[in-house]
């Protein structure tokens, strides 16, 4: 199937191509759109994805995916949240901190907290029609480390820890996290959704 993601950053194809075999996906400026943006204004990673889903579609009337992803720390009601990548910002995301400084600022924030509980978050989202919506959010768990370990993948993947591999995000290879994060584990529910409704067109 032909899908044209709903993102500015060529890059996003290149993470989410090798999880979704088999279909073909653009961008917006593969469409003539080449300052597609959306203002991502919602309270879950949900609302974000869905709205930049639609709003993609409703340019484009073509199938149309999005994602919306994130740290969700518990015992900070789940900031950083839908606010990740812009967490920690002084002027509320207009100049962003870069990931080793937004990093040091959680940690900082979460010195003194003994629950160290955490979740990355990803949502993905398709839109078929107006009202043909498919979703798929999975979640990786892990704990906040006191300090940064591994020096692979990007964001927050130096500082949670996955307990179940006994390593940082950040120390994982290449195929597992593929097969542990949350967005890898999205993708695939995603690819299910979609190898099914191609068996039933």
């Amino acid at each position: 199937m032909e899908l044209f993601v709903a993102t500015g950053n060529a890059h996003k194809l290149l993470e989410l191509g090798p999880a979704l075999p088999g279909h073909i996906l653009k961008t917006p400026a593969d469409a003539g759109l080449a300052n597609f943006d959306v203002v991502e204004d919602g309270s879950t990673y949900l609302e974000n994805a869905v709205k930049k889903a639609r709003t993609l579609y409703s340019i484009l009337n073509r199938p149309s995916l999005a994602d919306d992803s994130g740290l969700s720390v518990y015992a900070m009601g789940g900031a950083p949240g839908v606010f990740s990548a812009r967490y920690g910002s002084p002027d509320g995301g207009a100049t962003k901190l870069d990931a080793h400084e937004r990093n040091a600022f959680l940690l900082k924030e979460m010195e003194a907290e003994q629950d160290r509980e955490c979740a990355f978050v990803c949502c993905i989202v398709l839109v078929l029609s107006k009202d043909r919506i498919f979703v798929a959010q999975e979640t990786c768990p892990g704990e906040l480390l006191r300090e940064p370990r591994g020096a692979g993948g990007f964001g927050y993947d130096p500082i949670v820890f996955i307990p179940a591999l006994g390593k940082s995000m950040a120390e994982l290879s290449v195929t597992e996290k593929n097969l542990l994060s949350h967005r890898g584990r999205a993708c695939a529910r995603m690819a299910a959704i979609l190898s099914d409704l191609e068996k039933k067109q």
